[in-house]
């Protein structure tokens, strides 16, 4: 019911990673089902840190600061993804 305007796809960062990513770059998002990477435009990168949620998706836990990014896919490829569904982001 989420119009596809709306959807956003939030992940979390390293402290080494936060000064690579810009607002408006484009990323590349994959999820299970989806038949090719989405791509995505990046829209918000916080500038204070987080701890490491309780629950992240994550190969690798031993930071425990992130910092929070969010990014917008196209109106015709958000479909595609689902609220709540882990997924994997690269940089294009």
């Amino acid at each position: 019911m989420l119009p596809p305007g709306n959807v956003k796809v939030r992940f979390y960062v390293p402290e080494a990673v936060v000064g690579s990513l810009k607002n408006g770059q484009p990323i590349h998002i994959r999820c299970d089902g989806c038949a090719a990477p989405v791509a995505a435009k990046i829209t918000y990168v916080s500038n204070e840190a987080e701890f490491t949620p309780p629950v992240i998706y994550s190969n690798e836990t031993r930071r425990k600061l992130v910092f929070l990014i969010e990014a917008r896919p196209s109106t015709e490829d958000a479909p595609k993804l689902r609220p709540g569904q882990p997924v994997e982001v690269s940089q294009s």
